[in-house]
């Protein structure tokens, strides 16, 4: 049996067959496009959605495709009528007005009671809802289901309107964690009633026929990334562990850190794992600014040019993105780099230093399993093994585990095996001066008026 599943990522989306065997046979990728409508950047759903269906088709035909599954980014929301959105979807990096800012701010529940810290833009896509409500109200009455990024488009490719709980859990401001169930702000608002009946992620939803020869391909519910990538590892049962599951966001996933230890400000939260528990998390927005450290470089990094970042103390102090466990900051760059790899070398070691400061702060002890593309030839994770002697690192054996958690999703969801292969041990990177370059860094941002956590790495 083969199942296709589209990973919706906010830079990159991507298309990827999987075999029972866990291994990836085919994989597509594109950009999506983020447009000016109506004087909100919106997402262009339409050309999204031709190339997805374009590639969904030539799996059908390719690969004979018995199952479609999606993982979806975090922050975004759909509504819909019977047919079609009732609005653009809207691109969670815009802040709203601030007189209406103020408005709907005052609405939000209490970090208590959602675990949802108070975020900019549309980090929180509860946030985006009021702010939509206010501006197109018409856009919300005409609604018959308010959905997931995820669940709209297994909505979209012919399943049914349904809700998940790792979506919806998300930093969203609308699910109260500890009830398990919508937080008060859903019922405050009338939205209750648009929110569609419950489906496991990975559960079919419809079916459809695909292809030249119009093969029916069954419609699975989809599922936020970072939990997918995190069901992928537990499914291991590999006993307890950190998931650092890195793309445009780096997001640190730890279930045994105790709820009281988040701190709000430190953009730390709860995610809601694919069965409806807690997920203790902390992230930043760590490929969005490694791309604006490095200058968008792409290629390799030589261990050469990250042990002359060292020596040269070059170091990157945050913060580079919005978000964040140091929101207050605004990014710089202190000493000279001598050239563009160099640059990509001190973007790598800051994210490196940002997820081992992620890593205190969420309390972290046990074994950590870094996965995702920042770590393409298995340098950060050395990177993090060598800042961090007393843990055992892994890494995932494909860069893909959001994908792969999902493909074990929806292929459970029916009963089949899925042999993904196990994480592998990560070798420890050998440069000298790197807890000398941690302690720096840690001292600088001190300096700056926000202290590291105490205790140091374990």
């Amino acid at each position: 049996m083969k199942m296709a599943v589209l990973d919706f990522g906010k830079t990159n989306s991507k298309l990827f067959v999987f075999g029972q065997d866990g291994r990836i046979v085919d994989e597509r990728r594109t950009k999506p496009d983020w447009i000016r409508k109506g004087g909100l950047s919106v997402l262009d759903e339409a050309a999204l959605h031709d190339w997805a269906l374009d590639a969904v088709n030539q799996a059908a035909d390719g690969h004979g495709i018995e199952g479609l599954m999606v993982s979806g980014h975090g922050c975004t929301f759909a509504l819909v009528d019977e047919t079609a959105l009732t609005h653009p979807i809207l691109d969670y990096e815009q802040e709203p007005p601030a007189e209406i800012a103020a408005r709907i701010d005052r609405r939000i529940p209490d970090f208590a009671e959602t675990f949802s810290p108070r975020l900019p833009l549309g980090f929180n896509y509860g946030r985006h809802m009021l702010w939509l409500q206010e501006v197109e109200p018409g856009a919300f009455a005409a609604a018959k289901a308010i959905l997931g990024y995820p669940q709209y488009w297994s909505w979209r490719f012919g399943g049914r309107a349904v809700s998940e709980v790792s979506y919806l859990g998300c930093h969203s401001h609308l699910w109260a964690p500890r009830k398990r169930d919508f937080s008060s702000l859903v019922d405050a608002e009338g939205w209750r009633g648009k929110m569609p009946a419950f489906a496991r992620a990975g559960a079919v939803t419809g079916e459809r026929r695909l292809g030249q020869a119009g093969r029916p391909v069954a419609i699975h519910n989809g599922v936020h990334d970072s939990n997918a990538a995190l069901h992928a590892y537990r499914r291991q049962e590999l006993g307890p562990l950190t998931v650092v599951s890195t793309g445009t966001w780096v997001i640190v996933l730890n279930p045994d850190c105790p709820l009281d230890a988040l701190d709000r400000d430190r953009d730390m939260l709860v995610n809601v794992d694919v069965d409806g528990g807690p997920a203790p998390t902390i992230r930043f927005m760590g490929g969005r600014e490694f791309a604006v450290i490095s200058g968008n470089w792409q290629g390799a990094i030589a261990p050469a040019s990250i042990q002359r970042a060292i020596d040269a103390g070059v170091m990157a102090l945050p913060s580079f993105a919005p978000g964040g466990p140091m929101p207050s900051r605004t990014g710089e760059i202190v000493g000279r780099v001598s050239d563009a790899e160099e640059r990509a070398a001190v973007a790598l070691l800051y994210v490196a230093l940002m997820i081992d400061l992620s890593l205190d702060l969420i309390r972290s002890r046990d074994a950590v399993i870094v996965d995702g593309g920042l770590n393409a030839g298995g340098l950060l994770a050395g990177l993090l093994a060598a800042l961090r002697p007393g843990q055992s690192f892994l890494q995932g054996a494909t860069l893909e585990g959001s994908a792969t958690g999902a493909a074990a999703l929806a292929f459970e969801s029916v009963g089949r095996e899925f042999a993904a292969d196990m994480p592998e041990p990560v070798r420890v990177a050998g440069f000298k001066g790197l807890a000398g370059y941690r302690d720096d860094w840690r001292g600088l941002i001190a300096e700056r008026g926000i202290a590291a956590p105490a205790g140091g790495a374990p």
